[in-house]
């Protein structure tokens, strides 16, 4: 959930930095320029108030005064060190484009483009005020014209022409400044919001690892307390209380279970011998009381392998290192003459092989996947047990040659009272290997069905091979 979270607040967070980093960006831009546009504002009123006492009207048809010439040499004078110093081109241009004085003396008005646009605007009377923005990538200039006012009417204008190095250069050097704080409160964002998630999302992880917990078997398991929001803490409190609840609901459901088990079992035994001692006053080989018996001892079975899931289900699992090859060839060897009394064949591989289990329940589990094997094999075949490692599990894999169980079939195996409607007529419950999977779900085990080939059923029986405290090896 934090990789999805993340990304989500990291997207939110940069955006909102950039959203107000390219307006500040701009912003500096503008504010450089605009401290350009000034100052060449300033420098063209003050080369207008020289022009202005310069009385010729560059026509070229009269003579100049004495005091014209001095005025016009001074503007002039000007015009060239501002030019020389600064590297930025002036002149003062007569309305019919002829050049008062310019700096440098080749420099004259184009026939278009901003230079010639922005003298034509200043012979309407208005100042350059809002040039045309130059960003750093561009190589532009920057163009400023004011005219030249006497007596109301509008006689030169003034123009300059700027590069625009410098300002392009403290343009991007604001920017590398902007940027690097930019770059720095994200770093404080990305924190900030690793911070959030996890304190966010800490409940959850919490939850979610006791819900498996639950999931798996472990029912004692609790949400232990660990901060996040006020409604996640509220949740987990509600979540432990629920967890209660089942547990307690579960708890009578076994309580029951294995009470009612236990008390039927001595009227059923009471009742089963009344059946015996009535037997005996009847005709021998009578169908009707053979049928009774056949039923009342199928129900002593069922009752007995109902008390045995309720303590399998309840019982706590004493895990310990142990040989699960010898474990199983011990089973093999006790199954062995059931096999050979039924005229199935009963192979065992069982290398040394260790797993952490409970020997008992484990003895249990195998018991009841053996049986279930001999039980559905027909005479001269085989069921064979093979013992093997895969990782970090032990694995006991018992393989029949009998009639098998289709695909739908398999998904429900395993399941309470659940038989093959093809098989009811061989002895059983139904719960057998129900048994088996609670026995080793009590040790972190697990167990599988499959399809065998060409025939049959594949019972994988997979118990861990590491655990937490671990003793010295046990054999049976």
């Amino acid at each position: 959930m934090s990789t999805r979270l993340l990304p989500l607040l990291i997207v939110l967070m940069a955006a909102v930095l950039l959203a107000l980093g390219v307006p500040l960006g701009v912003s500096v831009a503008r504010a450089e320029q605009q401290k350009v546009v000034i100052d060449r504002i300033d420098d063209t009123a003050r080369f207008a108030a020289l022009a202005q006492f310069v009385t010729e009207d560059g026509t070229g048809g009269g003579s100049r005064r004495t005091d014209t010439d001095e005025r016009l040499e001074t503007l002039q004078t000007e015009l060239t060190s501002y030019y020389e110093v600064y590297g930025i081109k002036a002149g003062v241009f007569y309305r019919n484009h002829i050049p008062m004085a310019n700096a440098p003396t080749t420099w004259f008005l184009p026939q278009d483009g901003e230079v010639r646009d922005s003298f034509d605007e200043a012979l309407l009377s208005r100042r350059s005020h809002d040039p045309e923005q130059v960003w750093p990538w561009q190589d532009g200039r920057l163009v400023v014209a004011s005219p030249v006012i006497r007596d109301g009417d509008v006689v030169a204008v003034v123009v300059t022409e700027s590069p625009t190095d410098s300002m392009r250069s403290s343009t991007l050097r604001g920017w590398l400044v902007i940027g690097a704080g930019e770059i720095a409160a994200m770093l404080l964002a990305v924190g900030a919001a690793l911070r959030l998630t996890g304190w966010v999302l800490r409940p959850v992880r919490v939850l979610d690892a006791t819900t498996h917990d639950i999931a798996t078997g472990r029912l004692k398991s609790r949400v232990a307390p660990a901060g996040g929001p006020p409604e996640l803490r509220r949740l987990a409190g509600s979540f432990n209380e629920m967890a209660d609840h089942v547990e307690d609901v579960l708890e009578q459901q076994r309580a029951f279970v294995a009470d009612a088990s236990h008390q039927l079992r001595n009227p059923l035994a009471a009742l089963l011998l009344r059946i015996e001692l009535l037997a005996l006053e009847l005709p021998e080989g009578n169908e009707e009381i053979a049928s009774v018996q056949t039923e009342g001892k199928r129900l002593a079975r069922v009752l007995d392998d109902l008390l045995d899931l309720a303590l399998a289900e309840h019982s706590q699992a004493d895990l310990k290192v142990t040989d699960i090859g010898a474990l199983t060839a011990e089973r093999v060897a006790a199954w062995a003459p059931t096999a050979e009394a039924k005229g199935v064949r009963l192979v065992g591989d069982c290398p040394p092989t260790t797993g952490w289990a409970d020997p008992v329940t484990l003895s249990s589990a195998l018991d009841a996947v053996i049986d279930n094997a001999v039980k559905f094999t027909p005479p001269d075949e085989t069921v064979r047990v093979e013992v093997a490692s895969a990782g970090d599990a032990a694995t006991v894999v018992v393989t029949d040659n009998g009639p098998g169980l289709t695909d739908e079939e398999l998904a429900r195996v395993g399941d309470r009272f659940w038989r093959s409607g093809r098989h009811q007529n061989i002895n059983g419950s139904g719960l057998g290997l129900s048994i088996c999977r609670a026995l080793l779900a009590a040790g972190d085990g697990s167990v599988s069905f499959g399809h065998h080939d060409p025939h049959g059923l594949e019972v994988t029986v997979r118990v861990p091979r590491t655990g937490t405290a671990p003793r010295e090896p046990e054999r049976p």
